[in-house]
């Protein structure tokens, strides 16, 4: 019965992650390319990090973000939870240490970074308190 209870709680938490939150990079990158477009790559500490949580249900959550990146973005997330029972796998920790040590070198949670195909920086964000139209206007900047 717990093992089912578990099963359930994976299968809705995974169900807020709809918008295909990728977690493998080198996927991330070869389909960024194949569709032209850009990677919006987020720094997240999912269970312990109050503005990553924030961050998630405002903005990612939004049914503005999730129809809007659909079409214009490919999403990669780089999580880093503490709490034992929401550990990753040790290669997925090991390819988010490798991104942090790239792309997050001031350890900023959250951290969001909009990258070309080719995971060139166009551009760092954190959380903001603003809507999730505001939130892609933001990211769109860097675009330009």
């Amino acid at each position: 019965m717990k093992n089912k209870i578990a099963f359930l709680l994976l299968f809705f938490a995974t169900v807020g992650y709809s918008q295909n939150w990728k977690t493998d990079f080198s996927q991330t990158t070869a389909e960024a390319i194949a569709q032209n477009k850009p990677i919006i790559l987020v720094f997240s500490g999912s269970d312990w990090c109050a503005p990553c949580i924030k961050l998630d249900k405002t903005i990612w959550q939004s049914e503005a973000f999730k129809k809007y990146a659909l079409t214009n973005y490919i999403l990669q997330r780089a999580d880093f939870p503490k709490k034992k029972q929401n550990q990753l796998p040790e290669e997925l920790k090991k390819q988010n240490q490798s991104l942090a040590e790239k792309y997050n070198q001031e350890g900023i949670f959250p951290l969001v970074v909009v990258l070309d195909g080719k995971g060139k920086v166009l551009g760092k964000e954190s959380y903001k308190n603003v809507t999730p139209e505001e939130y892609i206007d933001t990211l769109n900047s860097f675009l330009k």
